[in-house]
């Protein structure tokens, strides 16, 4: 049985003081969420505190990114073990922001899910299509060229740290969400790919999240689907009121 993995994820968004008044107000809120993992994805000025206030509680901390070096002269970036050290556990990676504002081809976001998970960080690798790619029928295409390409050279082994999170480029930040079918018809695909890369077991247990637009009104019924596993949720992840919401959607 798979265990749903709810995960904020803040982008550039909350200062030090306001990421850990979030965590302060909001660990009362989640004690009680049982049969959920909860997770919360932050700025990296921010993780050291965050992992500080969040301590003793059932919230993980991880990172929104990392470099695949260890160290090295990458101004301005941050390695696993950095991420490490501040208390994160686990670190997004390939979100559709980072693909298109920065320049990230999935061959680099396998770079930097196998530096993680060699540094034992867990990860969050994210993948889907924009809407001109659904329109044109490409959303197969397209989702499973992420997957296949950022999972590259993994062994069936380490998808028991690894979480796939599909997250249609054209619902993030829109207001608009795929439908529970939608996601589901993805999910199923993506999770039919990884029986063929890495064997039933593997795929059968690998936890898929879905993002975009999630907030509480819409969660039971996407989180109802048979292969969504959780979910990766950006503004409705914001404030401890609707975070708890989300993690006790059951």
């Amino acid at each position: 049985m798979r265990k749903p993995f709810i995960c904020g994820n803040w982008k550039m968004y909350k200062t030090v003081a306001e990421a850990v008044a979030f965590v302060e107000a909001a660990r009362g809120l989640v004690a009680g969420a049982e049969g959920v993992e909860i997770g919360i994805a932050a700025p990296a000025t921010a993780l050291k505190s965050l992992a500080d206030a969040a301590r003793g509680s059932n919230i993980r901390v991880g990172g929104e990114n990392c470099h695949w070096e260890k160290e090295g002269a990458f101004t301005g970036e941050i390695s696993p073990g950095m991420l490490l050290e501040a208390g994160c556990s686990f670190v997004v990676l390939g979100h559709s922001e980072r693909r298109q504002y920065f320049g990230e081809t999935s061959g680099v976001v396998n770079k930097k899910v196998k530096a993680a998970l060699a540094a034992g960080l867990d990860v969050i690798m994210c993948c889907g299509e924009t809407l001109a790619e659904r329109e044109a029928g490409k959303t197969a295409l397209v989702v499973e060229g992420h997957v296949a390409d950022g999972l590259a050279g993994l062994a069936a082994g380490d998808l028991a740290r690894v979480v796939v999170a599909y997250e249609p480029v054209w619902a993030i930040g829109t207001g608009r969400t795929a439908t529970p079918a939608q996601a589901q018809e993805v999910h199923a695909g993506i999770r039919e790919l990884l029986a063929r890369l890495f064997g039933p077991a593997a795929a059968e247990a690998l936890r898929i999240q879905y993002g975009g637009s999630v907030k509480p009104e819409n969660v039971g019924e996407i989180m109802a689907q048979p292969d969504v596993d959780g979910a990766l949720v950006g503004g409705a992840s914001l404030k401890p009121d609707s975070f708890a919401k989300l993690v006790n959607y059951r």
